[in-house]
């Protein structure tokens, strides 16, 4: 693990996932961590060289003071941890949030990948009107989660039995838990990213212009998405798409919004296909 400084005084955690070939920069959700990625970069190795990050206030990444948490952080995050990197024109694969702060960071300087594969990434046109505080549903479900468990081995039992983490792939589902809690003096296990961080998290996803400047999109962009009856910002993410100069749309029926966890070999030879046909235009 790596450590890189980024904005606001935040300190972020950086994984080698390991791999050989072109470097490739995996972007988790929100909630989640670099980590989580370790089952479909695995699947990768023969191909790409990966790189995860712990965005602020996830995994082993310090979180920003004050309450608000404006996604502008999240792409800065991903161009501190390029520039520290020293990688010049990397892929890219994120995740919901994750996908949102790479094109953030493209969008800021363009150029910067060669190529993006984003999985439902949370970008929605400009609401007139913000929810009153309370109204956000992912917010409410964040401040509700539980963050203490006996031990590693009884909160992966419990994610295990109850979706949405029961639709996991069991690797995607043990990284989540053994790389994203932590042992307590108490002996038992807490979660690294707080329930509160996770929230306001999830209030600013509403709140941020990526939208409106993704026509300034210079790489090809991969948008791929689970079925979109459920919702959220599977149901844009073809919109998405339309709206990026290079982007292409793909749908996963059978799978939903945490896909990349779910099935990670379909999601890694999709994304790397299209990689691979990128790098060679």
């Amino acid at each position: 693990m790596l450590t890189v400084a980024s904005t606001d005084g935040v300190t972020l955690a950086v994984h080698d996932l390991g791999g050989t070939g072109p470097e490739l920069l995996y972007s988790h959700a929100t909630g989640f961590h670099g980590r989580v990625w370790e089952p479909l970069a695995a699947h990768l190795a023969d191909r790409y060289h990966g790189w995860a990050v712990d965005y602020r206030g996830h995994g082993r990444s310090t979180r920003p003071t004050g309450d608000d948490v404006p996604w502008r952080g999240y792409g800065e995050d991903c161009l501190a941890v390029l520039d520290a990197l020293g990688l010049h024109r990397p892929f890219g694969l994120g995740h919901s949030k994750g996908g949102a702060a790479l094109l953030r960071a493209e969008i800021a300087r363009p150029g910067t990948f060669t190529a993006l594969a984003v999985y439902e990434p949370v970008i929605f046109p400009a609401l007139p009107d913000q929810p009153p505080p309370g109204e956000n549903l992912l917010a409410n479900g964040a401040r509700r989660r539980r963050a203490v468990f006996d031990s590693f081995d009884a909160a992966i039992a419990n994610f295990a039995a109850k979706p949405p983490f029961s639709m996991l792939h069991p690797d995607a589902l043990r990284a989540y838990v053994l790389h994203g809690f932590v042992e307590t003096d108490e002996g038992t296990v807490r979660l690294r990213c707080e329930p509160e961080h996770e929230a306001r998290t999830y209030e600013g996803g509403s709140r941020h212009d990526t939208w409106d400047h993704l026509g300034e999109v210079t790489c090809p962009v991969l948008v791929m998405a689970g079925s979109a009856a459920e919702g959220g910002p599977g149901a844009i993410a073809a919109q998405v798409a339309e709206r990026i100069p290079g982007g292409r749309f793909h749908e996963f029926a059978a799978l939903g919004h945490f896909g990349p966890l779910q099935d990670p070999a379909a999601v890694a030879d999709l994304a790397a296909a299209f990689f691979a046909e990128a790098a060679r235009a």
